[in-house]
């Protein structure tokens, strides 16, 4: 196990650090997709991107944490199929062979998140913003429509 996970191009500690994504991974020497080898390489800075939605009255409403990224780094595309995607990538700070480092937390890399919107989205009005390091995608939902009642009479 090495010591720091090799997203950081390669700059390693003597350091153990138990939170490291560098974990032992039984399943990635196997052809599948779904293993932990996946997301412990170069794409995993934000595979557990934090992304809250909520549902008000009016709309569906998203917020993703996506610190340190301008709004030219982040996507937001919506499918026909109704999926919403956020996604992006933060590149790796440039390094200069001169510096010493004496600790690496930040992460580099792409992320995605992907969501499956409900029936009473109004694809065409939806809406992005970012600011302080979140982004807020707002998808306005269509009015629930009340059923007509019309009365019978009865006879008789």
């Amino acid at each position: 196990m090495s010591l720091i996970p090799s997203f950081f191009g390669g700059r390693r500690s003597n350091v153990f650090d138990p939170f490291s994504l560098d974990v032992w991974d039984p399943f990635k020497d196997l052809p599948i997709s779904n293993s932990l080898s996946s997301f412990a390489g170069e794409n995993s800075a934000f595979v557990n991107s934090r992304v809250d939605w909520k549902e008000t009255p009016e709309a569906h409403v998203f917020k993703a944490d996506v610190p340190g990224l301008k709004k030219e780094e982040v996507k937001v595309e919506v499918e026909d199929d109704r999926v919403l995607q956020i996604s992006g990538e933060r590149n790796v700070e440039k390094e200069d062979k001169n510096d010493t480092w004496h600790r690496v937390e930040r992460s580099s890399g792409k992320f995605m998140r992907r969501f499956r919107l409900p029936e009473n989205a109004k694809m065409d009005q939806i809406k992005a913003s970012m600011e302080n390091g979140v982004l807020t995608v707002t998808v306005p939902k269509e009015e629930v429509k009340k059923p007509d009642v019309k009365s019978i009479q009865i006879s008789g």
